[in-house]
């Protein structure tokens, strides 16, 4: 195997070098980006040789269980009976009760366990908010359109397919070679490079052969009015981080104006993709779990971070990435003592990240850390790593988690003119350098008039980070442009200059940090679904999915023997105590035989089963079984017990090997009928 990847991982090593040498010789831009795209193109090539070289009883058959999860309902296209609709799903029964309980781990897991404040924002923002997020002249693709019948592609996308179907067809090595640069330098191509490369290469509408439109920009948020007469643009959120930063002073009140603390939201968001596919891993409406934890810059140190320094998880670090190296199994306590994640408060939920997505049933060895490379991360941002999981589609970004600075809250401080930050006392009083814009008012109210009053306010809170920026572009450009309420605004260097001075501080005031946990729950249920999906040995026709308990949709199911009357009270007795017990169940006394039911209920990954039989009826004091799923073995117990031991079971109180080493292994029945 490493025979046939070590030239693989030699050329990402020779461009990783070639990448780095460019930066720091400060090549220009466009060079830059196309020595980047051409070692992301290096690094794909390697992971789709490593993934294809990987033992074939490691991949999922993903036909037969999605067949399985359409069949039993866990999910289907919306509004099917209408023709559908791309990207949009819903849950049935077992899909909304394992998403509610995945959910339900994750409130347990996060905001009990780490007393975090949960929020819950409104989906609707007005169009002001994510203009200063940068959502509204960033978060776009390009696209064309079927110039007849107006089906839409994603130009990307489109041209990447049709230029690998042209190379497989072209003798010319020269031209092959051309058609590879192009793709990749895909992500480059400004939109009219893009449409004079489909004119080039003659790309037609796949579906009808049809000419394309030119490629546009499309912005992938929903945009909606508020209000009757439509003078309020706003948009359904593309994300719940910002409620959030915009609720940070309530929230910092409500901690007493303590930091750190932590917010968290669980919502739905809105994209709307041009070409939606591959399930629940690229949708238009998806839920979301995010955290927002935050932190005084000066102090990223996390007090519970040896909770999981001895956790080993596999990291793969930008250096590995650039360097052709495969992830490594690396201590987390190491990894940030040695630099490789950034600090211990980015560890710590790495840590944690790691823990949830292993409790909620995601395999370990399936499970990796990506750290972002310089290029991947905004400017802001100190680090960022995004937790993966290995699909039958490869690897899948399903949890990202960045360190973001203090960008966020900067803007909308910006933007709003209130101030977000939080006051520190300090033990002694202290002198800081201070940064400040130093307008020159007669300049700036010749030059805008009536409007000055915005710009002098906007200078007056422009934290120090920002203005370093834009001291900077003053200096090489002798200018830098403004942003407020809707208008921009050109300042040159005989309107603004930079101050800096000395000022004593008795309490200090800071810009909080970021760290962002941000959870796709649709793509990690799917990863739940390739990780836990079996089938039985010997029987290729009989699947199951090995739910871990603390979310399977059904904790046990209660069978009884046959359609017998007198299993029936017994059945409505446990069925009640269940229900005391806050355990979720299913009853099936249906005609079918016990074997053909227990098939049934293990489709739907109901952890563990309760057969009411003829002993039970006889025999006193009256014992049930109690299978579980993933062994198929059985023990035998008295009725009154079983409700609590599912219980204890359910929420890992107990385990089964425990439950076997305290009751009789079940061998068969003794009895076939009342005396």
């Amino acid at each position: 195997m490493e025979e046939v990847l070590a030239p693989l991982r030699e050329a990402v090593k020779v461009q990783g070098n070639l990448v780095h040498q460019l930066r720091g010789q400060g090549a220009s831009e466009l060079e830059l980006n196309k020595a980047v795209a051409e070692l992301k193109a290096r690094k794909k090539a390697l992971e789709a040789k490593e993934l294809s070289l990987q033992p074939k009883d490691d991949t999922v058959d993903r036909v037969k269980m999605e067949d399985t999860l359409k069949r039993r309902f866990f999910y289907d296209q919306a509004f099917s009976i209408y023709g559908g609709v791309s990207g949009l799903y819903d849950f049935g029964p077992v899909g909304c009760s394992l998403k509610n309980n995945i959910l339900q781990v994750w409130r347990q897991h996060f905001i009990q366990e780490e007393q975090i404040l949960e929020i819950d924002c409104t989906m609707l923002t007005p169009e002001p908010v994510l203009k200063t997020s940068g959502h509204v002249d960033k978060f776009a693709d390009y696209m064309v359109k079927d110039a007849k019948t107006g089906e839409c592609y994603r130009a990307d996308h489109l041209l990447k397919a049709h230029l690998k179907k042209l190379t497989s067809d072209e003798k010319s090595a020269e031209k092959v070679a051309e058609m590879d640069d192009v793709i990749t330098q895909m992500d480059n191509y400004t939109q009219q490079e893009l449409a004079d490369l489909f004119i080039k290469y003659n790309v037609k509408a796949p579906s009808t052969g049809n000419d394309l439109t030119p490629p546009i920009s499309f912005n992938l948020m929903f945009q909606t009015s508020i209000g009757p007469g439509g003078n309020m643009p706003g948009y359904l959120r593309p994300e719940t981080a910002q409620g959030m930063f915009l609720n940070f002073k309530r929230l910092l009140e409500f901690n007493q104006g303590k930091l750190p603390f932590a917010a968290a939201q669980i919502g739905n968001s809105f994209r709307n993709e041009i070409s939606p596919r591959s399930g629940l891993i690229r949708v238009r409406e998806f839920t979301m779990a995010e955290i927002e934890h935050f932190v005084d810059p000066n102090e990223k140190n996390h007090p519970k971070f040896h909770h999981v320094a001895d956790l080993e998880i596999l990291l793969f670090s930008s250096k590995a990435q650039t360097s052709g190296q495969s992830a490594q199994i690396m201590r987390l306590g190491d990894a940030v003592q040695q630099g490789v994640i950034n600090n211990s408060v980015l560890g710590y939920f790495i840590g944690r990240i790691y823990l949830y997505l292993i409790k909620v049933g995601l395999s370990k060895d399936k499970v990796r850390f990506r750290q972002h490379m310089e290029n991947e991360m905004a400017h802001y941002a100190c680090d960022c790593w995004d937790a993966e999981s290995k699909t039958s589609y490869g690897w899948i970004e399903i949890v990202g988690c960045a360190d973001r600075s203090c960008f966020d809250l900067s803007c909308h401080s910006r933007a709003t003119k209130v101030p977000l930050v939080a006051e520190k006392p300090l033990k002694e009083p202290k002198v800081v350098n201070v940064v400040k814009f130093e307008p020159n008012k007669g300049a700036i109210g010749m030059a805008f008039k009536k409007e000055a009053k915005l710009v002098l306010e906007y200078l007056e809170v422009c934290d120090e980070c920002y203005i370093s920026e834009q001291e900077k572009r003053l200096n090489e450009a002798g200018e830098f442009q403004i942003e407020t309420e809707g208008k921009t605004f050109r300042l040159t260097a005989d309107m603004v200059s930079v101050k800096r001075f000395q000022k004593t501080l008795h309490v200090e005031e800071i810009v909080p940090n970021v760290i962002e946990p941000s959870f796709g729950i649709g793509r990690i249920m799917y990863s739940i679904f390739e990780h836990s999906f079996h089938t039985r040995q010997g029987d290729e026709q009989r699947t199951y999915f090995s739910f871990p308990a603390a979310v399977a949709p059904y904790k046990c199911s209660i069978l009884p023997l046959s359609q017998n009357q007198e299993f029936m009270p017994f059945v409505q007795q446990l069925s009640e105590a269940m229900t005391k017990n806050g355990v979720s169940h299913k009853v099936d006394d249906s005609s079918g035989s016990i074997g053909r039911r227990y098939a049934r209920t293990d489709e739907v990954g109901v952890a563990f089963g309760i057969t009411i039989d003829f002993d039970t009826v006889n025999k006193s004091p009256h014992t049930a079984t109690l299978r579980d799923r993933d062994s198929m073995r059985q023990i035998r117990a008295e009725v009154t017990e079983l409700p609590g031991l599912i219980r204890d079971l359910a929420n890992s109180s107990s385990t089964w090997a425990e439950v076997e080493c305290r009751y009789p292994i079940f061998e068969g029945q003794e009895t076939s009928k009342k005396d």
